[in-house]
């Protein structure tokens, strides 16, 4: 008897993050959402960069407001939890672009 074997762990595999999420994925419409409301709101998302600004920039307002959409549509509401997610989720690292806030 024959058995499907894993691929190795070790071997490098180049495969993008829109290749693993689906078109009917539910994150699409999370990120085409937000992306609206962005365009159609531009004086409240783009601020003007302040050059004395002290230690480590912010995240952009889009991509903080992509996680919590995602964490309410998903039924997750403590931040501990949403912050594991950016960092295991496949469906998360491709709506926020891989960035892990804490």
């Amino acid at each position: 008897m024959s058995y499907i074997i894993p691929i190795d762990r070790n071997q490098y595999r180049i495969s993008s993050l829109e290749d693993i999420i689906g078109k009917e994925n539910p994150v699409r419409i999370i990120d085409a959402l937000v992306e609206k409301i962005v365009y159609d709101n531009k004086e409240y998302f783009n601020k003007k960069q302040n050059k004395t600004e002290v230690g480590r920039p912010e995240y952009h307002p889009t991509v903080m407001l992509k996680l919590y959409l995602y964490g309410y549509f998903n039924g997750i509401n403590s931040s501990r939890k949403i912050e594991i997610e950016t960092k295991r989720n496949v469906e998360v690292n491709w709506l926020i672009g891989c960035l892990t806030p804490d």
